[in-house]
This record gives C-alpha cells, sequence and structure tokens, in this order.
C-alpha cells in the first residue's frame, strides 16, 4: 500500500515520518498546492488520478476545518484514509479511534475513548477516560482533556492547556 499525503508542510512531514515508522507503506509522497519539492506529485486538487485501491490518502492540514472538509472529500470520493497511531503512542483496547485520525509519539488515549475522523492528538497529549473527540479536534503538544469531556467538533485544546473534568460534558 501507498500513502499519499495532501499538505507537504510541517504537518504534512510529520505524518509522512509517523506513517513511514510504521512499516505499512511502500511508498509516501505529497500533494500540494504551493511546494515543488521532489516528493511532490502533483496538486491537490489532482487525487484523483492516484485512486488505484492499493493507494490510501490523508489530509495533513493543520487548519481544523480543510483537514475535515478533505477528509469528507476524500471518502466522498471512495478513497482509503487511514489511522495512523505511532508505536510510543498508548491507545487503550476499549478505545475507539476512527479513520483518519493522527495519534502522534508518546500520546495517550485512555479507556473507553473516542477520537473521531479527522482528529490529531499530538506529542505527548493525554485524553484521559471517557472523553470523546468530536471530528476534527486537535490535542496540542502536551495537552491533556481530563475525565469525562466531550470536545466539540473542529476545537483547538492549545499546547500545555488542561480541560478539567467535565468542563465539556458528555
Amino acid at each position: 500500500m501507498r500513502l499519499i499525503i495532501l499538505g507537504a508542510g510541517g504537518y504534512g512531514r510529520t505524518v509522512a515520518d509517523v506513517a513511514a515508522q510504521t512499516g505499512e507503506y511502500s511508498k509516501i509522497f505529497f500533494l500540494d498546492d504551493n511546494s515543488a519539492a521532489p516528493d511532490v506529485a502533483g496538486k491537490c486538487e489532482e487525487f484523483e488520478r492516484f485512486r488505484d485501491g492499493q493507494t490510501a490518502f490523508y489530509p495533513a492540514f493543520g487548519n481544523n476545518e480543510s483537514r475535515l472538509a478533505w477528509l469528507h472529500r476524500l471518502r466522498e470520493a471512495g478513497c482509503a484514509v487511514p489511522t495512523i497511531i505511532h508505536l510510543t503512542a498508548y491507545v487503550s483496547p476499549t478505545a475507539q479511534v476512527e479513520p483518519g485520525a493522527v495519534i502522534l509519539p508518546h500520546a495517550i488515549v485512555n479507556t473507553g475513548c473516542v477520537v473521531k475522523a479527522g482528529c490529531i492528538v499530538n506529542c505527548g497529549a493525554i485524553v484521559d477516560h471517557g472523553c470523546v473527540l468530536e471530528e476534527g479536534v486537535h490535542v496540542c503538544l502536551g495537552a491533556i482533556a481530563k475525565a469525562e469531556n466531550r470536545i466539540p467538533r473542529c476545537m483547538k485544546i492549545e499546547a500545555g492547556e488542561v480541560v478539567q473534568n467535565r468542563a465539556y460534558p458528555l
């Protein structure tokens, strides 16, 4: 299987790095509207010409709304969108992580959590037991969503921020 990442910026490069470490992809390259790097094969709008049943696509845009819009567009076009989880992340076997989510190094997704499509759980972030991250949420570096929160769609929890228990009730 190969992986095409839409967006060759910093987040796209991070996704490529984590995806490569999983060993699941024979080739990883990018589509980007503003880059002429050697590993950029074309513009984002050209994604359909790469669909072949052996290719997964991931929209690596830091803007939550843009990432989610592209995720839906890719899925509507019948493209496979993977879940990418770094080998050092802890994801409870009772957690649900939907396709299109990325869990980065040393992140924790604890017991009974739901991480919906298009979410980013960044390096060292903690999503404590019973939390639900609605679509497109970004839990930044070292941020903590304490127990039993339903974090609203496309919300960004900033680096180091702590969301107290039930601040966003289930």
